[in-house]
């Protein structure tokens, strides 16, 4: 076992815990960010008119970039300073926020949510490799990015909430505005608490490495999206061949390079590999159901954005519960089957939402939304801890940036994918009586938000809102599954005793 986590590390103190606070605070506003803005589909529609796919592009374009970059930027964080690049990336982050907020129209929050993804990509590796960095005892670690999930998924859950209440009194741009003043107290406390850390400072950034990383990830998942979304043609097969071809090229030039963008030999490590991809299909089915449950919530069940919001609360309360007992669950079962029965509580709670669908009271939704907080809570952490455990404190950052870059390929598919299935299974699922006006049937073909918005006959509107009620209990069942699979592969692959072995490649 590497000495580093020796019961004789030195011990973090007050200040390390403080910093802590300002790197979960970092690490809940992005997760904020990434859901926040769901409870807005039905105003934000409103206003700037985006068609159906522009809006799957507005949610899933902030994590598809960020993907798509977190690898190149937790080298960079190793190299330039995991704390410098934090406080470039915060500054960034308030600027893009600032242009989201007031764009005029689709196109342009598109590419003011892709300058998101770019700033958050410097801000999301860097808190993890520092929480590595700051807390080299063992004990403490695990209690720290315990501290650091529950920030991650509580922001996830709590999106909709802070949402709500902002929607409820202000205009959709709000939920962006929300980020400034939360920047502007990262750059004043930062610099005061955050200590400097750096991996190899000797090891330059290979560029081709980092132009393959975005060309591997970025067509698979647009040639996914499209598939699912709009239907089989030639981009599809073109994209997804691309993405393959350049992601077989990065795997070989890695395993040839001295000092890899991207260690594949840490994927040898069971600890390591079963964690990122039980983390990654979790996020999935968790933030895929997001998206559009919100929607469900305002309009098919008819909440306002704040009820709608506190709908959604027990996720985010039940989340936090879980750094209670999240530690003694783990020395009990041991990570692997820890993370398993988190993930299979989880699908548990995603059929339960499945099954109260069409229930006209909202008990039902609330004990299965405790129940996924629950789930998804304990897996998040602990397969956090075993990513950061698995491998030496000098590759903190590129391992972090793994573990986000499965993270957020989760949210942009699980966006992609199950939004993508949720629309089509609610255009089939759409059954409008003869004689539907045709401007009216065209709207409702659209989307639900749209059929709202504009649709005067009642009828219409009830047959939509029964589609994405049906569609909402399909696709639910779908994230169950997907979760059922990552329990399989998180009790197989992650080892479940106390030890964990460590990789030592680029520890010397």
């Amino acid at each position: 076992m590497n000495q580093e986590t020796l019961p004789a590390a030195p011990r973090a103190g007050r200040r390390e815990w403080s910093a802590l606070g300002v790197l979960v605070l970092v690490v809940t506003l992005l997760a904020v960010d990434g859901t926040v803005l769901y409870l807005a589909v039905p105003s934000l529609t409103a206003d700037i008119a985006p068609s159906a796919t522009q809006l799957l592009w507005i949610g899933d374009i902030y994590s598809f970039v960020l993907a798509g970059l977190l690898i190149t930027m937790g080298n960079v964080a190793d190299r330039i300073g995991r704390k410098r690049l934090l406080l470039i990336g915060a500054a960034a982050f308030g600027i893009a926020s600032a242009i989201a907020a007031f764009a005029p129209n689709a196109e342009t929050l598109i590419a003011a949510r892709a300058l998101l993804g770019i700033a958050g990509a410097t801000l999301m590796p860097s808190t993890l490799s520092i929480v590595r960095a700051m807390f080299a005892d063992a004990k403490q670690r695990t209690t720290a990015i315990a501290v650091w999930s529950t920030g991650a998924m509580a922001g996830a859950a709590v999106g909709p909430l802070v949402g709500g209440v902002l929607l409820e009194n202000f205009w959709w741009g709000s939920v962006f505005l929300i980020n400034l003043p939360i920047m502007v107290l990262v750059l004043i406390a930062g610099p005061i608490l955050i200590p400097e850390s750096r991996g190899d400072t000797s090891k330059s950034i290979d560029l081709w490495s980092s132009l393959l990383s975005i060309l591997a990830i970025v067509p698979v998942v647009f040639a996914v999206k499209h598939w699912v979304g709009s239907g089989w043609d030639a981009s599809v097969p073109v994209a997804a061949s691309v993405g393959m071809v350049a992601g077989v090229i990065f795997v070989r030039r890695q395993l040839r390079l001295a000092h890899p963008l991207l260690d594949i030999t840490l994927f040898r490590v069971p600890a390591f590999s079963g964690a990122v991809v039980a983390n990654g299909l979790a996020i999935f089915a968790f933030v895929g159901l997001l998206y559009f449950f919100s929607q469900y919530l305002q309009l098919v069940r008819e909440y306002g954005p704040l009820k709608a919001g506190l709908a959604e609360l027990p996720t985010t309360l039940a989340s936090m519960v879980v750094i209670a007992f999240v530690g003694i669950l783990s020395t009990r079962l041991g990570a692997g089957r820890a993370i398993a029965l988190g993930l299979a509580v989880g699908a548990i709670g995603l059929v339960g939402i499945g099954l109260s669908a069409f229930q006209s009271a909202y008990w039902g939704l609330g004990i299965a939304l405790v129940v996924i907080g629950l789930g998804t809570g304990v897996a998040m952490t602990l397969s956090t801890d075993a990513v950061v455990s698995a491998v030496p404190k000098q590759r903190a950052g590129a391992a972090s940036a793994i573990s986000e870059t499965a993270y957020e390929l989760g949210v942009a598919l699980g966006i992609a994918v199950l939004g993508s299935i949720h629309l089509a299974m609610y255009r089939s699922h759409l059954d409008l009586p003869a004689g539907t006006d045709p401007s009216e049937a065209a709207a409702a073909q659209a989307s639900l938000a749209v059929t709202v918005e504009t649709a005067t006959d009642p009828v219409v509107v009830e047959h939509a809102q029964i589609a994405f009620a049906t569609a909402v209990q399909t696709t639910s069942y779908i994230a169950a599954a997907i979760l059922v699979i990552s329990t399989v592969v998180a009790w197989r692959v992650i080892p479940s005793s106390k030890e964990i072995e460590v990789s030592t490649r680029g520890a010397h």
